[in-house]
């Protein structure tokens, strides 16, 4: 194995690695070694890399078994697995994990730098198991017992008129297959047994309360996952690739970069079936997305 450098960029999320070369197979000790610091640290940021599509798939492929590109959106024409995160095509402006509404989200995904903006354009990566720690005693008590409905249907929070026509066929596009799938509030990682607030955009319902009561208590659960001590706010550099957590993490493309081109490429890992505290799993309401990725075990 290399001698691996795993260095804290914040107290509570985030490591940049060094030591490694991911452009090339790597052996079953440095995956590990890979695995446990994206355990502890959420997100790892490695500088330098040298990779196309394809490289940015074989370095997924150590982790598990690669879904396609998105359950609606088109892939990058010739790399199925590979989805193009193009401000051409549409902002990820809002607080999300990763494709929540289907019944087995990937388990993580990779961020790879293809075109960066002279300023701004940081993506924002945010520690759900630090939030989930932060809530007060009562707070946790009730988070443990309630599930939220995920729908990629969900409020854009832009009014209808504000939408052009191009926008409007990226949402049709988006929502082209309906998914509604419920998960718990609190989902327990199977690696680390961590619990984390598992919301996000997406999750659009508490199972059994309006959707004003709803949305009271999401947003309060929400500001937790989103206190600055615990955000990762990076900014992207050319020939950059991010491995983040997706069962644990929400993240958000800032939009500050006056409309210049952005683009990164998105590879994910297939996820398991998330699990509550009490042990039961998420179920599908909506929507079949066995096109989109296989149903992994807990690894």
């Amino acid at each position: 194995m290399t001698a691996i450098e795993i260095r804290k960029v914040t107290a509570h999320i985030g490591a940049q690695v060094t030591g490694v070369d991911i452009g090339k197979p790597l052996d079953e000790e440095t995956v590990t070694a890979l695995r446990d610091a994206l355990n502890t640290h959420k997100a790892l940021v490695f500088d330098d890399v040298d990779l196309d599509d394809a490289g940015q798939q074989a370095f997924a492929r150590h982790f598990g078994a690669l879904t396609t590109a998105h359950p609606t959106v088109p892939a990058v024409e010739g790399a199925p697995n590979v989805l193009p995160v193009d401000s051409e095509r549409g902002r990820a402006n809002h607080w999300h994990t990763d494709v929540t509404f289907v019944l087995n989200p990937p388990q993580a995904s990779t961020l790879r730098s293809i075109t960066i903006p002279p300023y701004g354009g940081e993506t924002l990566i945010a520690n759900a198991a630090a939030a989930y720690r932060d809530l007060p005693e009562p707070l946790r008590a009730l988070a443990d017992t309630l599930w939220a409905e995920h729908t990629n249907d969900y409020d854009y929070a832009v009014p209808d008129e504000a939408v052009d026509e191009e926008q409007a066929r990226q949402r049709a596009q988006f929502t082209s297959i309906t998914y509604r799938t419920a998960h718990p509030v609190v989902r327990v990682h199977p690696l680390t047994g961590e619990r984390g607030l598992f919301i996000g955009g997406f999750a659009q319902r508490i199972v059994g309360l309006s959707t004003g009561e709803s949305r009271k208590l999401l947003d309060l659960f929400q500001s937790y996952v989103t206190r600055p001590e615990n955000i990762l706010r990076w900014r992207w550099s050319p020939n950059q690739l991010v491995l983040f957590d997706n069962r644990i993490t929400q993240h958000y493309a800032i939009d500050n970069y006056d409309g210049l081109p952005r683009r990164l490429n998105r590879v994910t890992v297939a996820g398991d079936v998330p699990v509550g505290i009490e042990g039961k799993e998420s179920y599908s309401i909506a929507g079949d997305a066995s096109h989109y990725t296989p149903v992994a075990a807990a690894a």
